[in-house]
């Protein structure tokens, strides 16, 4: 049996994690084509490697199909319900770093904080009648921030494209995304509300609480968080 180690399947993420594994002394290669998800794993025995999208692995995680899997703390807990249940942190990583952020017009010369926002709902709905939208791809993370700062009057608008332009298309009045640098909202017109990110998220070496540990695989498991420096 082996260990199976998850890790995103292309792209910076990709490149990042083999660096970070190669640092340690464990090479990880890419062996097929772009196309192909063929991989291998050198400098520890036991140990194979599954490229999936960064968006998979949580769920791979939780489902227990893969032991060990990279990806973005925000995805994490974006898409598993109780995350803390199906996953373990077992190592930030140091790269991918992004914050999940609120925005809101620029022109919105009043609105700055949660609360400003909170106030603007409720005069958004008994103005237009509907609730003010948030455009996003995080869900879970942006409704619990908001249940915990006591925002009610809002709606989330599902967005899987260019989420800061949906304020200039009108199908969003604010926003919630990632962002590293805050270039692209500054160009669509967006500030930042004040207050902190609702999540900084990093790159992080995750272990599955749910998949099934045979003996030798804790061995191996022991034997690479041994040689990546880490404690189980």
């Amino acid at each position: 049996m082996t260990v199976k180690l998850g890790v995103p399947s292309k792209g910076r993420l990709m490149e990042k994690t083999f660096e970070w594994f190669g640092a340690r002394g464990i090479e990880l290669t890419r062996t097929g084509s772009d196309r192909e998800y063929a991989a291998a794993v050198k400098g520890i025995a036991g140990v194979e490697l599954v490229l999936l999208s960064a968006g998979e692995i949580p769920r791979e995680l939780a489902a227990g199909r893969i032991h060990l899997g990279v990806t973005g703390t925000d995805l994490v807990r974006e898409k598993l319900a109780s995350w803390q249940e199906k996953v373990i942190e077992l190592a930030p990583m140091g790269f991918g770093h992004a914050d999940l952020i609120i925005a809101v017009p620029r022109a919105w010369v009043d609105v700055n904080t949660l609360d400003d926002l909170d106030a603007v709902a409720a005069a958004f709905r008994a103005e237009h009648g509907f609730r003010l939208r948030i455009a996003t791809k995080y869900h879970r993370l942006i409704r619990d921030h908001m249940r915990e700062h006591g925002v009610a009057d809002y709606q989330l608008v599902d967005s899987q494209g260019a989420t800061e332009g949906t304020v200039k298309n009108e199908t969003a009045e604010a926003i919630a995304d990632i962002t590293s640098t805050g270039e692209t909202l500054r160009a669509n017109h967006l500030k930042i509300l004040s207050g902190g990110p609702v999540h900084k998220s990093q790159a992080t070496l995750l272990k599955s609480r749910k998949a099934a540990w045979s003996e030798d695989e804790r061995a191996t498991l022991a034997k690479l968080i041994a040689k990546l420096g880490l404690s189980a």
